[in-house]
């Protein structure tokens, strides 16, 4: 059975600030046991080396963040910022880390950026709507974007730099729940999302080689 059709089902509840918080403090604590010299590496299975992938991170909290910053958010796209790469095959970013900083002050960059976006779902106001590529969305569903980036950047992360990763079950379900209406139920939470976001296997689904997820509210 896909989500969509248990909208009228027990539901997890809504995604929340704190499930974003919370979700950013536990990839920091896993990424901070990385070996400096690993952050030059590629990162899973993406084109980016792992300092690459955290900085695009970082701007996708940032960008998340400005979107819901406006008293009238554009429904049309996004506060336009200037992204650009740093060469040919980087992120195009509005963020940057600076390199004489080191690891520490990467995940500095990280770990403000997250912040920015946790503090405006916090005081947003739920009916605010604003720009996505993937549907225009409220607070709940930026959230619910931001986590989405971080549990699976974190796990393209943990690949390249040799680290255990798993996010909470419970959060998983809920972004699922939220953004993933399309994506059969019935599996581990975390799993299914690894393969909604073309990371992995399902049982009984071919494997995805393109994705989305959808950012409109239910209802």
């Amino acid at each position: 059975m896909r989500r969509e059709a248990e909208q009228d089902a027990a539901t997890p509840g809504p995604v929340t600030a704190d499930d974003l918080d919370r979700s950013i403090q536990l990839a920091l604590a896993t990424l901070r046991g990385a070996p400096a010299e690993a952050w030059h590496g590629k990162a899973g299975g993406l084109r980016w080396t792992c300092w690459e992938t955290v900085e695009h991170l970082s701007d996708d909290y940032f960008a998340y963040a400005a979107q819901l910053g406006p008293r009238k958010p554009s429904l049309d796209g996004p506060v336009p910022f200037v992204w650009e790469p740093r060469q040919t095959e980087g992120p195009w970013n509005a963020i940057h880390a600076d390199r004489e900083a080191g690891p520490e002050g990467l995940l500095q960059v990280l770990e403000a950026s997250g912040a920015m976006l946790t503090a405006m779902v916090r005081t947003a106001p739920p009916e605010l709507r604003s720009f996505h590529g993937f549907g225009v969305s409220d607070p709940e569903g930026f959230a619910a974007m931001g986590i989405v980036e971080t549990v699976v950047h974190t796990y393209d992360l943990a690949e390249g730099l040799g680290l255990e990763w798993e996010p909470p079950a419970d959060v998983c379900e809920r972004v699922l729940h939220r953004l993933f209406r399309d994506v059969p139920s019935g599996s581990e939470p975390w799993a299914t999302l690894l393969w909604a976001t073309g990371r992995g296997e399902l049982p009984g689904e071919e494997r995805r080689t393109s994705w989305r997820w959808y950012g409109e509210p239910w209802g």
